[in-house]
């Protein structure tokens, strides 16, 4: 097998797994709904998640592990995605923050930080914050 395909292979199932980390949180409310569903399918197009792949991960996001990227600004981004969708809607409630709080870890943050980490992460991207800005307040909760 080429290092090209092996990249490739690997690039695609981070994609899937961060994919099913945001059906995850869509689905803690046990529904997904039309707004989330929208965002998703954005995300997809932007991950290159096919439409089959699409509807397997509807169907069970859990058979799909996270993978966290090594690099920190990926996580970042990552994490960006995950609180976008948290408050796609006007529905934020306990299961989503708790949600994101099991992802935030499964990403690489610190468990010792992660309450800190997720509440500023949301109040960045409630700021309107775009991903840079998040990144340099999230760099700073993990420093202090």
């Amino acid at each position: 097998m080429s290092f090209d395909k092996l990249f490739d292979k690997g690039f695609k199932k981070r994609n899937r797994g961060h994919f099913a980390s945001l059906v995850r949180i869509a689905l803690s409310d046990h529904k997904i709904s039309s707004i989330e569903l929208q965002f998703l399918h954005r995300v997809a197009d932007k991950l290159e998640i096919d439409v089959i792949e699409f509807n397997q991960i509807i169907k069970n996001p859990n058979q799909f592990p996270i993978n966290p990227p090594f690099l920190a600004a990926h996580r970042h981004e990552r994490l960006y995605d995950l609180v976008k969708m948290v408050l796609t809607d006007t529905l934020f409630d306990s299961n989503e923050k708790s949600m994101l709080t099991k992802l935030s870890i499964g990403l690489g943050f610190s468990s010792n930080a992660i309450e800190g980490i997720v509440a500023n992460a949301l109040d960045s991207v409630k700021n309107g914050d775009d991903l840079e800005a998040f990144s340099k307040h999230i760099m700073a909760t993990q420093s202090s």
